[in-house]
């Protein structure tokens, strides 16, 4: 129900998601001045392809869970755990980067972040702000049952 805020809210952690499936994550510098760009798929690092697609597993999970909770309106509490395991999924993310991150480092190579990279921090709290108005639907239906 497009009325609702939490809607509004789990749209824009969408439209968040989305983007930062397309958009590339950083560039890796090389000391001979090649720019390796550090997508969710996957970087190209000294001529071999290193993958990075339990990024974008993680990523596509969450725009999954953050784009069904939208259609599930009429059941607030399956919503509320949709939207919880998205934003779990967000944080997931970026444990999952600091891994392949460890991984792939290298002293002479110099990671640099694009903006990209805080798309999913802010679907994070895209999906925190969906959880109180949730929660306060529910409050509303709550006192509105206590009533009759």
């Amino acid at each position: 129900m497009i009325q609702r805020i939490q809607t509004i809210y789990l749209l824009l952690a969408v439209a968040a998601l989305v983007f930062a499936l397309i958009l590339p994550l950083g560039y890796m510098v090389e000391p001979t001045g090649v720019t390796n760009v550090f997508k969710n798929l996957g970087v190209s690092l000294v001529g071999e392809y290193q993958s990075t697609w339990g990024l974008f597993a993680i990523l596509l999970v969450s725009l999954l869970t953050s784009g069904s909770a939208i259609f599930i309106f009429k059941k607030r509490m399956l919503q509320l755990r949709f939207v919880i395991f998205s934003a779990l999924m967000c944080i997931g993310y970026y444990l999952a980067f600091l891994a392949f991150y460890l991984v792939l480092r290298n002293d002479a190579i110099i990671f640099q972040i694009n903006w990209a990279f805080c798309l999913p921090g802010v679907a994070l709290i895209f999906d925190y702000l969906a959880i109180r108005a949730i929660g306060r639907d529910e409050a509303m239906v709550q006192a509105a049952d206590r009533l009759r």
